[in-house]
């Protein structure tokens, strides 16, 4: 067989960047180049892709690094097999019309419309979101880090059990026995197999150090079982032949005093949250959440019920609008609504009938068509597009920082918006919280997440683009309101101030969440009186 050179040609500049030609780019196409397809500076961050025409047409206007090459790579596996038709095709044609999308610093809008006595307020915002860079690097990784080191060793610096801390690099000019306080991240942690002592690998900057904690303390050697790796930590204790003998460590944690701030408006405001409604699949709740709606609306419940919707104003929806195409193996077999932009309009068709004087304060989750990356961006204006014509929707990225109901004097309450993909991590690999009931447990993972001043603080907890400038997961601004979704489980508890609030949802069990050890509590939502800061459940459902 004899090879056309100048295609010979083609193939070989494509293999430089990992790109594999498939015969039907050729079919009526002497060269793809000359098509207007560039990779020049941009990279693919993929072992190998085969280029077909389908990934041709996205790769001319999109650029690589834009993709998420491992889910786009599951589903055209799936595809191929005849095991996920849909998916695959849904996800091109997603892909082809994607925009990229820039996060915002911040923003100022105004609701539209006012309160009873003619007050606006205003909605703040902070978008956590940033473009990630063309082509990721071993030192963007490190340079994340090092960021997020940086921010929690300064909030662990500023406590008053660690006013004396040393470098690590510093350790060896201390003498044996000297007492010494070092803040570090736990890069491994280990039993010991002949003690059963814990033993922590702390690193910073400067270097690496052994930390030991001793069963015998049985109050720090419960606090040391559920550390994660990855956090950031302080310890104070005396050193040894290159290890410290811990005698009690910290964490970045909330200030004990933080303020407890309640409106103090000439009205009563309140907020509730709508999470997880999961349009689109076989298992979603229309029903309950039209009754969950007609409340909302007025129309439904006893005197004093409907006299509390009609002070709503904000209405949080923390994730998971739609059910999602392709998001778990099979899924189409679950899906009543096959087509994502199809998915988008049913919801939108849902959330029309909220009345307008109520913003929809709407973030991103993992069943949503944006990139699982964390933070997410905020939904796509095209893929969600019914939802934007919407005159009261604000979208904002997963996670993000709010903050309402400010005035001349009055700072306003300040929310802290993430959907939660993180916590069934945390909730099967820290002991205490898995004892107490693992995911039915939002509480204790917010305030252990809390605690540890992170959204995710181990690598492997969460898929996320690392910022070499600044770890957008880290939780720096102190919220009045931790607010959260995907455990499909309504709770609320308060951690130094904190009213921690994780949402329920508007889907029946699935097969996916049996399989992951999800317990859903469907069709209820958590209503918040801004001025008193209590917090009630209404039930839609059984």
């Amino acid at each position: 067989m004899i090879v056309d050179p100048r295609i010979k040609s083609v193939v070989s500049s494509f293999l430089d960047e990992n790109l594999l030609l498939s015969p039907d780019l050729f079919e009526g196409i002497e060269n793809p180049l000359e098509k207007g397809f560039s990779f020049e500076g941009q990279g693919t961050r993929t072992p190998m892709v085969v280029l077909n025409r389908e990934l041709f047409d996205i790769l001319a206007n999109l650029p690589p690094d834009k993709i998420n090459w491992r889910d786009f790579d599951r589903l055209r596996v799936l595809y191929e097999k005849r095991k996920e038709m849909v998916g695959y095709l849904n996800l091109v044609e997603i892909l082809k019309k994607q925009k990229v999308t820039t996060g915002l610093a911040s923003q100022h809008i105004k609701p539209t419309a006012g309160q009873a006595d003619g007050t606006e307020y205003e909605i703040k915002y902070e978008n956590l979101f940033r473009d990630v860079v063309a082509k990721l690097e071993v030192q963007d990784f490190i340079g994340h880090l090092n960021s997020r080191y940086k921010a929690l060793s300064e909030m662990l610096s500023a406590r008053r059990d660690m006013q004396t801390v040393v470098s690590i690099g510093r350790l060896g000019g201390k003498k044996e026995r000297e007492e010494v306080s070092v803040i570090g991240m736990v890069r491994e942690k280990e039993v010991t197999m002949k003690n059963k002592h814990i033993k922590l690998t702390l690193e910073d900057p400067t270097g690496i150090i052994s930390v030991l904690v001793n069963k015998n303390n049985q109050e720090l050697y419960t606090q040391a079982k559920d550390l994660v790796e990855d956090e950031v930590i302080g310890v104070k204790g005396t050193t040894g032949d290159k290890i410290i003998f811990s005698n009690s460590i910290s964490y970045p944690d909330i200030p004990l005093f933080k303020e407890v701030k309640k409106y103090n408006g000439p009205e009563e405001v309140y907020g509730i949250v709508l999470s997880d409604l999961h349009v689109g699949s076989i298992n979603f709740l229309d029903k309950e959440l039209e009754k969950g709606i007609s409340w909302i609306r007025g129309e439904l419940g006893t005197e004093s019920q409907r006299e509390i919707a009609s002070k709503i104003k904000y209405i949080f929806m923390l994730g998971d609008l739609v059910d999602g195409v392709g998001v778990y193996p099979d899924q189409n077999k679950e899906l009543t609504i096959k087509d994502i932009y199809d998915q988008y309009e049913a919801c939108a068709g849902y959330l029309k009938d909220i009345p307008k004087d109520k913003k929809l304060i709407i973030i991103p989750g993992n069943h949503d068509a944006v990139r699982i990356e964390e933070p997410q961006p905020p939904l796509y204006d095209d893929i969600a597009a019914s939802l934007f014509k919407l005159p009261n929707t604000l979208m904002l990225s997963n996670p993000c920082n709010v903050n309402l109901l400010s005035t001349k004097d009055f700072p306003g309450l300040d929310f802290l918006l993430y959907h939660g993909y993180s916590f069934t991590y945390y909730a099967d690999n820290v002991e205490s919280i898995r004892q107490k009931g693992g995911v039915d447990r939002a509480d204790l993972i917010m305030q252990f997440l809390l605690q540890k001043r992170h959204l995710a603080p181990t690598h492997t907890s969460t898929i996320y683009n690392p910022d070499s400038k600044k770890d957008p997961l880290v939780i720096e601004k102190i919220p009045d309101f931790f607010m959260t979704g995907h455990l499909h489980k309504t709770n609320v508890s308060t951690y130094k101030n904190i009213t921690t609030l994780s949402g329920s949802c508007w889907q029946s069990k699935t097969s996916f969440m049996e399989k992951i050890g999800i317990h859903p509590e469907p069709a209820r939502i958590p209503v918040i009186n801004f001025n008193t800061r209590e917090v009630k459940i209404m039930r839609f459902g059984k």
